[in-house]
């Protein structure tokens, strides 16, 4: 897939480039980045080179993965990077994706991951044909629950031992979007289990 841009009122969301590496290598200085995600640490401006260059790109090129840079429109300023990664092949049955995100400290509490993270679900849902996506987190990481519960997202639960942090297993909280719960029509029917209602 082509890589594209994606804008709201306060943000311009777009492939990262090279000129965005020291950026990129700034932001993930801070400690709760590496600490919540799967970023290195310590985290160098070669790792940040791999994920821009390389891996963000193939994942374009190979249309598995579709990571954008945040920036505010004002200023350009770099706010974090968001990424929705596919599950399954989006031409099979399955039609679902993984959203993730982290964002800049000094970036933090000003509502623009969630502006981000809708604007991404909306594209997933309209242009991608995605039906379900998922939002998974190592259970404790608050902020980005808040992030997913105000971009619209439902808490499943925790999956057990799901994720590996630092050579040891850690459980995740998981929740879920579906183009429903945004007033999006699907192209498969849903018939959810009558016994949780």
């Amino acid at each position: 897939m082509e890589p594209i841009r994606l804008s709201t009122t306060r943000l311009l969301l777009r492939p990262l480039t090279s000129a965005d590496v020291p950026a990129v290598h700034a932001a993930c200085q801070d400690p709760e980045i590496p600490r919540w995600t799967r970023v290195p640490s310590p985290y160098t401006e070669e790792d940040a080179r791999t994920f821009v260059e390389r891996i963000a790109a193939d994942g374009w090129r190979n249309d598995t993965a579709y990571n954008f840079g945040v920036f505010t429109r004002d200023g350009g300023h770099l706010v974090g990077a968001m990424g929705l990664m596919r599950l399954a092949l989006l031409n099979t049955p399955e039609r679902e994706a993984e959203l993730g995100y982290w964002t800049a400290k000094e970036q933090r509490g000003r509502g623009y991951t969630v502006e981000a993270a809708r604007e991404v679900c909306r594209w997933a849902f309209e242009d991608l044909g995605v039906e379900r996506l998922e939002w998974l987190a190592e259970a404790g990481n608050e902020g980005s629950r808040a992030v997913a519960l105000k971009a619209g997202f439902r808490m499943e639960g925790m999956l057990r031992s799901r994720l590996l942090a630092g050579g040891t297993r850690r459980d995740a909280w998981v929740g879920s979007l579906l183009p429903s719960d945004l007033g999006i029509p699907s192209a498969t029917a849903y018939l959810p289990y009558p016994g949780d209602r």
